[in-house]
């Protein structure tokens, strides 16, 4: 193995290792030493590639939140209509949350914490937000749709579709007596729930 690939390999290995960290324990509960005992290599080497956790942690986060915002700027960039768009940003949503349950936890600890590094990600992964209003702006004066305000839209089905993975441990639980195949069957449902539930919400004669 080149020197190349060892320093890539190497780091791979600590953002890996801090992932699986952070992801538990949050910024102020995860150790350098933790991370580099979990990565199989010595403290000094996580910080030689990444001098603080701080670095580290924003490096963590970008990752994990990049699945996120670029799946949902490819989802606004292909949506024509409105229906389209509630298909792919669910879609996109349900598909990542199933992927990595973690995601909102991890994002809302942190949102509590350092807010402004989560907006800062949001506006340098090229999520256009001007596109999406125009777009529902658009459907709204060539279709028969009730008058709405889009962010509050946005807002909602961002809201319906993170809660059952932010709030799992409670529904599964308390709602489904900790019955995993009901919670799974559940939140298979919901996409399209959502989906009918919002369309019935903005269009004036919808028939779900």
């Amino acid at each position: 193995m080149n020197n190349m690939a060892k320093t890539e390999n190497t780091e791979l290995k600590i953002v890996e290792a801090a992932t699986s960290v952070f992801v538990h324990k949050g910024f102020d509960g995860a150790r350098m030493q933790e991370i580099a005992d979990k990565a199989e290599i010595n403290k000094a080497m996580v910080h030689y590639y990444f001098r603080t956790k701080q670095k580290l942690f924003e490096r963590v986060f970008e990752n994990v939140f990049e699945v996120v915002a670029e799946r949902i700027s490819s989802s606004l960039e292909t949506s024509k209509s409105i229906d389209e768009l509630l298909e792919n940003i669910t879609g996109t949503y349900f598909s990542v949350l199933a992927e990595k349950p973690y995601i909102p936890d991890f994002v809302i600890h942190e949102l509590n914490r350092n807010p402004e590094l989560i907006v800062h990600i949001i506006k340098t992964r090229g999520i256009n937000k001007a596109k999406l209003s125009e777009l529902i702006i658009t459907e709204i004066q060539s279709r028969s749709l009730k008058p709405f305000d889009p962010l509050q839209i946005i807002v909602n089905v961002l809201a319906l579709t993170i809660f059952p993975f932010a709030a799992s441990s409670i529904i599964k639980g308390f709602i489904f007596e900790g019955d995993t195949e009901k919670y799974d069957k559940f939140v298979n449902e919901r996409r399209q729930h959502i989906i009918d539930f919002v369309k019935s919400a903005i269009f004036k004669d919808q028939k779900t």
